[in-house]
């Protein structure tokens, strides 16, 4: 498992897994940015994509 403690400034970090058992079995993202003041934002979603986009519409916040 990725381990967000080791991230500098301005990386990103994720990784795939899947949640769940038979028919009901999904895959998600895990996902750690680290900013570039050092804050660390972290999310599950189902794409790398979705979680991009969180990222990004916080910044703008």
């Amino acid at each position: 498992m990725a381990d967000p403690k080791n991230l500098k400034n301005g990386e990103e970090q994720y990784e795939k897994f899947t949640h769940g058992t038979g028919r009901r079995k999904k895959s998600y993202v895990q996902y750690d940015y680290r900013d570039s003041n050092g804050k660390l934002f972290s999310i599950v979603r189902p794409t790398l994509e979705e979680c991009r986009q969180a990222r990004d519409a916080r910044k703008i916040s």
